[in-house]
């Protein structure tokens, strides 16, 4: 051991080494836990933890204006638009 460097200092990196080493086991054993039930055919996925996908688009919803709901709307377009 050095005669400049103490013991403190010496042990600091190798406490740090084994945190790291720690975490990454912890967050191995995490990530492999997550998917205790997992559906057979995203066993592999390695986005599991994620929801699937809509196989069909939302509803489209659209509601008729009354003409004084669009005058007003058209006016709010104009005072918006003014300041560009």
């Amino acid at each position: 051991m050095p005669e400049h460097v103490s013991f403190l200092q010496m042990l600091g990196p190798v406490v740090l080494a084994l945190a790291a080493v720690l975490w990454v086991i912890g967050l191995v054993r995490l990530l492999r836990g997550s998917r205790p039930n997992a559906s057979p055919g995203r066993a592999n996925s390695a986005l599991s933890a994620l929801p699937h996908q809509r196989q069909t688009p939302p509803e489209r919803e659209a509601v008729e204006l009354t003409p004084a709901e669009r005058d007003a709307f058209a006016g709010l377009v104009r005072q918006l638009s003014d300041g560009r």
